[in-house]
């Protein structure tokens, strides 16, 4: 099974990245005062456990929403023009009607506190603020016409957003598009924030949005535990369309794997591409701890019973002992400010045994 340009595209702008955890979910999680790092706030207490930025962590992905920045909404500082990853400048002059075509930059935007100002959305922004916005992509396709008939002052794209045509049609009816590099890493989300802050004039709200993320991705990655290195095999599946993928270098979730004190199994077994074709041999090979998916692609195969019943995954650790991790498909990859929840969630699940 060959995986095709576009499919791997699709993949990348998958929501396929997670948010600062609020003082009161971790409060309720342990039972005691925290500050947002996940710390105990009392002097000589000790660090939350896992297990309870975990149960935090899942609560809040379970509401599907967002934490916006603390304090009124920033009032955008207009005209910017700023760098395009297409090679153009772009000048934005009016942000009242913003248009982000990725969900990670849908969750940015909602973050920075500008959510009341975007218009429409793509596919892959799943979080429950989005849900009643028009959806402006079929298949992950842009529709020039759906984009246009939203009257948009200002479009968010990136590198991967298609089909090209269609971006030049938004462009060249006097549209700003913005376009940005994909994000595959957490540190990414950092460079698109400041990136995106920019953009629409709201440069002191980006550096407080990194800043809540960096201390939010420090404690989610002190909770692993030191001197466990479980290897993890990131499979992307789709049953009904007989995809079966192993995630490699670059597939987003070998920099989440590391972020939660894990070893990426595909990567370790030489794997330098995002996604190649699964086969038997290279998971016996790989022999990975713990299989992570999504939500969906395990369902596609018949749960876990099914999962197992694919040549190669009986014969792995992972397999045997039924370690099969999954979040939700809008969240794992969405690199946004949902981030640090993931890798909460994988510190406990990767290495809970």
């Amino acid at each position: 099974m060959r995986m095709s340009g576009r499919s791997a595209k699709c993949l990348r702008r998958r929501g396929i990245a997670p948010l600062a955890l609020a003082l009161a979910l971790l409060t309720a999680a342990c039972g005691g005062g925290s500050d947002s790092s996940g710390t105990a706030s009392e002097p000589g207490a000790s660090p939350v456990s896992a297990s309870a930025r975990a149960a935090a962590a899942g609560r809040q992905l379970a509401k599907n929403t967002l934490v916006p920045l603390e304090g009124k909404a920033p009032t955008p500082e207009l005209p910017v023009t700023v760098d395009s990853s297409d090679g153009r400048q772009v000048t934005v002059e009016d942000t009242s009607r913003i248009l982000p075509l990725n969900g990670g930059v849908a969750e940015i935007v909602f973050t920075l506190g500008l959510g009341d100002r975007v218009v429409g959305r793509d596919i892959t922004a799943t979080f429950e603020e989005a849900k009643k916005l028009p959806q402006v992509t079929k298949a992950h396709d842009v529709s020039a016409e759906s984009v246009l008939s939203l009257r948009p002052t200002v479009v968010l794209a990136d590198t991967d957003t298609g089909p090209e045509e269609a971006v030049d049609q938004i462009r060249d009816a006097g549209v700003p598009v913005v376009v940005l590099d994909p994000a595959t890493k957490p540190a990414d989300v950092s460079t698109r924030t400041t990136r995106i802050a920019e953009a629409l004039g709201v440069p002191e709200a980006g550096k407080a949005l990194n800043a809540r993320m960096d201390k939010e991705l420090s404690a989610a990655r002190a909770a692993a535990p030191k001197g466990s290195e479980p290897k993890v095999a990131f499979l992307y599946m789709r049953g009904s369309a007989a995809v079966y993928l192993m995630g490699g270098k670059g597939s987003g979730a070998d920099s989440l794997i590391d972020a939660a004190g894990a070893v990426d199994a595909g990567v370790e077994a030489g794997l330098d591409k995002p996604f190649t074709p699964l086969t038997s041999e290279a998971l016996v090979s790989a022999q990975p701890d713990v299989i992570l998916m999504m939500d969906k692609g395990l369902e596609s195969v018949g749960g876990v019973d099914g999962l197992v019943d694919i040549p190669g995954i009986r014969e792995t650790p992972a397999g045997t002992n039924r370690r099969v991790v999954t979040l939700e498909d809008g969240v794992l990859l969405s690199f946004g400010p949902r981030t640090p929840l993931v890798i909460d969630i994988l510190v406990d699940r990767i290495h809970g045994g």
